[in-house]
């Protein structure tokens, strides 16, 4: 967004979020860390990495999102072992 006078020019960055969905996105992965081990190791993982706690619930809850989006869009029922399943190696490594 830029803001211009006669004398100055200000470009800002416009951050906009939805605060309903952010809070709902916040109890629904604080509720999946005790109901779900792979949501939680996936917090542990981004805590582990750096992550501060919100950061890594905000995360989780990014990733649960993506998630739900998947199975809605090809119509198929949520399964753990398939969404929190990690890697066997690297996207890099696999390129290579």
């Amino acid at each position: 967004m830029t803001r211009e006078s006669g004398k100055s020019r200000h470009v800002t960055h416009r951050r906009i979020k939805n605060n309903r969905l952010a809070a709902t996105g916040r109890h629904w992965a604080f509720a999946a860390l005790t109901a779900s081990p792979g949501a939680h190791a996936h917090c542990n993982r981004r805590r582990r990495h750096g992550d501060h706690y919100h950061a890594a619930l905000r995360n989780l809850f990014n990733r649960m999102l993506g998630q739900l989006h998947h199975c809605l869009a090809t119509h198929q029922s949520f399964d753990e072992t398939i969404a929190f399943n990690r890697p066997t190696c690297s996207p890099l490594t696999a390129a290579a």
